[in-house]
């Protein structure tokens, strides 16, 4: 079964360095073993931080962080909480620090929220990496991102343009009504895909209707995604689609179609999510189509990347790293990810190297 990957959907914004090859490297600025010097000079126990725990998304973040782990020969401390927050993720970055961890890699609740305990815990000695979502760029040295907003925020459109013309509608010419149901405002990452697919519907679909342009939100927390996910449906009786770039939103949001009795036929939903936590959905006519990364590959390089600089290897922008079964990367300048984010050599971020979409054609071929 053919896998629709979307390289094509934009450009990777000076990724082109990124080659699937699984080599070492001995320092950041060459091509020689970094896996060697990194394993052999463990940088101590990487702290490895979801939003929240019980979501399948991080779970199998989790999972390729603790694959990486003991195929390189270093600890990761899985360490969440079942509520997402900043108090609680603070807890956790200090704990971090008072049982002598060498590293953090964490997937931030807030931009800004968490700065101060991740300076403090770099002020400590540890090495602090930043995954799925991200914090300020002086608050930590690299950010493992899953893309750049314009990929991302185009993505959630173009799957939904898609959807929307295998059932019939015409997406150029209808005046299709439309939200945005994601985890909260204060998510950066969320924020930036939900803008730029803003921008990218006004410009190339100017006839859409966002029926609530303060957006809908459900914290990341499962029974208020379907609570959230209903009030839509019973607010808004004949909205066309639902935009749900969160991975607790969009099956909330699927469940609750399902509740009311509808199919992908009267309601298009399309969002991001892992394969395994959509497929019963796919199967029983809910979805028709919705999209991700690979998870396991990005908890896996964010552990990598902590540990790494935790073993002494010095980064800055531009230098190439070897990732073991994953390939080469580039440490690229934070403006890749917000055009207003500060140039600086001593922060960056590194890129996964693509992202897919999934239907009932090739969803079996993925479990995480």
């Amino acid at each position: 079964m053919k896998i629709k990957k979307l390289l094509t959907y934009s450009a990777l914004l000076g990724v082109a360095a990124i080659a699937l090859v699984a080599c070492g490297n001995s320092n950041s600025n060459s091509s020689s073993d970094s896996s060697s010097k990194s394993s052999g000079n463990n940088g101590g126990k990487v702290v490895f931080v979801p939003k929240v725990t019980g979501n399948s998304f991080f779970e199998s973040g989790n999972l390729g962080a603790q694959e990486m782990a003991k195929k390189e020969g270093f600890t990761v401390d899985y360490n969440g909480n079942s509520v997402a927050s900043v108090a609680n993720q603070v807890t956790i970055i200090n704990n971090a620090v008072q049982t002598g961890a060498g590293s953090i890699a964490i997937s931030s609740v807030d931009p800004t929220g968490l700065d101060n305990a991740l300076k403090q815990a770099q002020q400590a000695g540890l090495k602090v990496v930043t995954w799925d979502s991200d914090v300020s760029p002086d608050a930590r040295s690299l950010m493992v991102s899953q893309g750049t907003p314009q990929q991302l925020g185009e993505m959630l459109v173009k799957m939904s343009v898609d959807a929307l013309e295998k059932r019939g509608k015409d997406p150029k010419k209808d005046a299709i009504k439309y939200a945005w149901h994601y985890s909260s405002s204060t998510v950066q990452d969320q924020n930036s895909w939900q803008k730029v697919g803003e921008e990218y519907i006004k410009k190339n679909y100017p006839n859409w209707v966002n029926v609530n342009k303060s957006n809908y939100y459900s914290n990341q927390d499962a029974q208020e995604a379907l609570n959230v996910g209903q009030s839509i449906l019973s607010a808004h009786k004949d909205i066309d689609l639902v935009i749900c770039n969160d991975s607790t939103a969009l099956p909330g949001q699927l469940q609750a179609v399902q509740n009311a009795g509808l199919t992908k036929k009267d309601v298009t939903i399309t969002g991001f999510s892992t394969p395994n936590s959509i497929k019963k959905y796919a199967k029983d006519n809910i979805i028709e189509e919705w999209g991700l990364w690979d998870v396991k590959v990005q908890g896996g390089m964010a552990v990598y990347l902590a540990n790494y600089l935790a073993s002494g290897n010095e980064v800055k922008v531009g230098d190439k790293i070897d990732i073991p079964g994953i390939g080469k990367v580039e440490v690229q300048n934070n403006t890749v990810l917000d055009p207003k984010y500060k140039n600086s050599e001593k922060s960056g971020v590194v890129l996964l190297p693509e992202r897919t979409v999934f239907t009932t054609e090739n969803m079996d071929k993925y479990d995480f």
